[in-house]
């Protein structure tokens, strides 16, 4: 079978901790034909969809031991399945490259789907589940801001499409710097930006649970560094394996049917507490941490799945 990943640019991905790599590793285990290309390669002529693409082979056994191929043009409905991979910034760009992946034939599955993609930002779809998330607030209004401070005292502030924990800031109307916070959001984000009450329990670590096909498989907690409440990995936060609190698993049961339906194969959550924080659909991580701390192979899970 052949496989395509649309990624950001190979050589910018981290051996050690990126999620994208095992999962052509574990296609490539399987005799497919793997094949890797940028969002900003597409092409739409003659009714289907191109892309300037590479094809990629593990070597020794190692995530960072490949070779790739000279670049070649390629009909992506020649393609069993494609993998959605880049980071966001989930811009006008991420967009454009979901309306033309969705133009492809119905033989070639892309995961997850581009329209479920396109209308389910992270940190927007949780809304649906408004009984299971943290008082939020998503605005450009600063008397907005004061009244939702004036209600939660501490709140965290961060871009609406942001990712990896940068330009997330910590609202404290003692801080010092509290009126530079939200001035700069105001003046240098063009888009809404999300405010949520601050969560105590991230001192503790915020939970990642993946779930496959609305079916939760593995979870690690991923712990702040001293003087720090970002736990993401990519800001130095630590992990540690953990299980799945009935809790966990009830927030997993609300959400499994919109996972579903919206055709979100794979997906990632973060849990504060009790708290749903975000649903990460773009391109889910963690799949190295959990392979170490839980001998869980979640790429393995996905291709058996597939198989299936």
């Amino acid at each position: 079978m052949k496989y395509g990943f649309q990624i950001d640019p190979v050589f910018t991905l981290n051996h050690d901790t990126d999620s994208t790599l095992p999962m052509i590793f574990e296609s490539q285990k399987r005799k497919n034909i793997n094949f890797i290309f940028s969002p900003s390669s597409l092409t739409f002529k003659n009714n289907t969809v191109y892309a300037l693409a590479t094809e990629i082979k593990f070597k020794n056994n190692k995530l960072n031991s490949y070779s790739i191929s000279n670049e070649k043009i390629i009909n992506l409905n020649s393609l069993n399945y494609i993998f959605i991979r880049q980071d966001p910034p989930y811009n006008i760009e991420y967009i454009s490259s979901m309306h033309l992946l969705e133009q492809l034939g119905q033989k070639t599955k892309v995961i997850n789907s581009p329209a479920g993609i396109r209308n389910a930002p992270e940190k927007i779809l949780m809304l649906k589940f408004k009984d299971i998330i943290p008082p939020t607030l998503i605005t450009r209004s600063r008397n907005e801001i004061e009244f939702f401070m004036s209600n939660h005292k501490k709140s965290v502030i961060k871009p609406l499409y942001g990712n990896g924990g940068q330009g997330i800031f910590l609202l404290d109307k003692n801080d010092r710097n509290y009126n530079q916070i939200i001035e700069k959001f105001i003046d240098e984000e063009n888009t809404p930006f999300i405010v949520q009450k601050f969560l105590p329990e991230i001192k503790k670590g915020d939970k990642r649970i993946i779930l496959i096909n609305g079916e939760p498989v593995a979870a690690l907690k991923r712990i702040p560094k001293k003087n720090e409440f970002r736990s993401n990995i990519h800001v130095g936060g630590n992990t540690e394996a953990v299980t799945l609190s009935k809790n966990d698993r009830k927030i997993c049961s609300i959400i499994k049917e919109t996972l579903i339906s919206e055709k979100l194969f794979f997906v990632g959550i973060d849990v504060i507490g009790n708290y749903l924080t975000e649903i990460n659909v773009t391109s889910p991580t963690c799949i190295q941490e959990i392979k170490k701390l839980h001998k869980i192979d979640v790429a393995k899970i996905i291709f058996d799945k597939l198989d299936e």
